[in-house]
């Protein structure tokens, strides 16, 4: 009974080796834990949406996609519109894949912004660089190497409560996507008054289907030489 107790702890931990989130954030400057255990009812307060589990959500229906499970935070960061977010990952292992920053503006308090509806926009992202997809001129590849990955909030942005969403889609398994995702709740301040509208706004999950192009793409298989990420273009107000 001890030795399966000590292979299968082993086990769980190779499998959770192989994964990531972001567990910490700089905004402005300023240095905020994020979530990094696998008990959200007991973690510390933390500005991020407390996420369940290390492991990739591989539908992109699924409702987890978008913020990992995460539906609630204590803490919330404040950052002036043109300031920047850097979110950190103490591991990640995946170089071929998009990395994909959202936001989401949020009617009123935090307590009461469920993420719902189509409000999302992208204000960062970086796919493939260079070719070919089998390499590691990706986004991916940068956070694999670096473990963090700075963003700049539009400066025109209109201030108010916000989400932002940091995206790593991992594309190393063919028509096997990976989907990682973790919010966190920012106040956002300045004299912006812009917001975005029309196509660059959509809903997660529901921002593309599982067959789009730069969902399914075989990075190891295909021969193509370009890729645009799923979703709609970046927003930079």
């Amino acid at each position: 009974m001890h030795f399966s107790t000590i292979f299968i702890t082993a086990a769980l931990a190779a499998s959770a080796a192989g994964h990531g989130a972001v567990t910490s954030y700089e905004i402005d400057g300023v240095k905020y834990p994020g979530y990094e255990g696998f008990a959200p009812s007991t973690g510390p307060k933390t500005i991020q949406r407390q996420w369940p589990d290390y492991n990739p959500t591989t539908s992109i229906t699924d409702k987890k996609v978008m913020c990992n499970g995460g539906t609630s935070a204590d803490l919330t960061a404040t950052v002036a519109a043109g300031g920047k977010v850097k979110a950190f990952w103490k591991q990640w292992t995946h170089q071929q894949g998009p990395v994909m920053v959202w936001m989401y503006k949020c009617k009123s308090d935090f307590k009461s912004c469920d993420g719902s509806g189509q409000n999302w926009f992208k204000i960062d992202q970086e796919g493939m660089t260079a070719p070919p997809l089998s390499g590691n001129n990706w986004g991916t590849a940068k956070v694999y190497k670096n473990l963090y990955w700075e963003s700049t909030i539009p400066k025109s942005l209109a201030p108010g409560n916000y989400l932002i969403r940091h995206e790593l889609l991992a594309l190393h398994q063919a028509n096997a996507p990976q989907f990682y995702a973790e919010c966190a709740q920012l106040v956002v301040t300045g004299s912006g008054s812009a917001v975005p509208s029309g196509a660059f706004l959509a809903k997660i999950p529901g921002y593309a289907s599982q067959s789009d192009p730069g969902v399914t793409v075989d990075t190891y298989g295909s021969k193509a030489t370009t890729y645009t990420p799923p979703g709609p273009a970046v927003w930079t107000g």
